[in-house]
């Protein structure tokens, strides 16, 4: 029964977050354009929205089978993670007050979804349909490849490895969040960090339309900067697989740009491409 109630939760909380981070940002000019350029918006955007759909079904359908595989095949790398880095995780947890541990917890259950969901919906309300699809080309190569990474190698976080060092905090605070994690992912699902991915992901795209949406390029650097803060002081990732996660986004964002301007053609979007449109009456001159 967790499963279900957990999800509610996150989903009514990253809605609230959606909308007031749009009250913020938007202004009812933007809003009712993109109400009435809807269709055309969805049309050009519907074939990367459909092998979307595709990717994630199939990451879902073929996870038992992955994971199998991975065991059979994978290289077992927790002890080479180890030997690099050390106990880097045991320290930050000793350094953060555990007065900030619920709020690391939010962060990574809550926060992480918001971050996704609000940047989809943001570049989505840009004139230019252009960063709207590079957004989601960059998290299709995230999922894909971290996929692919999770069948080749075989990690342990360091709550699994080194339990008398490191705390499973979210999971000692929130053990019903086990089983919501358990549904998307594994043990083993740790390097690279696809919560530092994605975050970064986000966060290049929030840069990127910081003349646009100078309220959410803040939000945004906040919100990414601890989750990615928050895999290691929750202990479920180690500092290597947040390094790991950090090359993956910033590629993924380079390699979106450029497959998507090949798929479209032409040049990649400029600067103005993703401002505001100003709505001109029949009597402006």
């Amino acid at each position: 029964m967790a499963l279900p109630s957990v999800a509610l939760v996150t989903a009514v909380v990253v809605a609230i977050g959606l909308v007031a981070t749009c009250l913020l940002c938007l202004t009812a000019e933007q809003v009712w354009l993109t109400i009435d350029t809807f269709d055309r918006r969805f049309a050009s955007t519907a074939p990367y929205l459909a092998v979307a759909a595709v990717v994630f079904l199939l990451k879902w359908l073929t996870h038992d089978e992955r994971l199998d595989l991975s065991y059979a095949i994978g290289w077992k790398m927790t002890d080479s993670i180890y030997a690099v880095e050390g106990t880097f995780v045991a320290v930050l947890q000793d350094f953060v007050p555990s007065s900030l541990y619920g709020f690391f917890s939010g962060i990574y259950m809550f926060g992480f979804s918001y971050l996704l969901f609000t940047a989809a919906v943001l570049t989505f309300v840009l004139p230019s349909q252009r960063s709207f699809k590079e957004l989601l080309v960059a998290y299709l190569l995230n999922y894909s490849l971290g996929a692919v990474c999770y069948t080749l190698f075989v990690a342990y976080g360091p709550r699994n490895w080194i339990p008398s060092r490191v705390d499973g905090v979210l999971y000692d605070l929130y053990p019903q969040t086990q089983e919501v994690t358990a549904a998307v992912s594994a043990k083993t699902n740790v390097f690279p960090s696809l919560h530092t991915s994605l975050s970064v992901v986000v966060l290049l795209f929030a840069w990127r339309t910081h003349g646009t949406y100078p309220r959410w390029s803040s939000i945004a650097t906040f919100v990414a900067s601890s989750v990615v803060l928050s895999t290691m002081v929750l202990g479920i990732h180690w500092l290597l697989d947040v390094v790991a996660g950090v090359v993956l986004g910033v590629g993924s964002v380079v390699a979106a740009s450029r497959i998507v301007d090949r798929v479209e053609g032409g040049d990649p979007p400029t600067a103005s491409d993703d401002r505001p449109v100003t709505i001109r009456s029949e009597t402006d001159d």
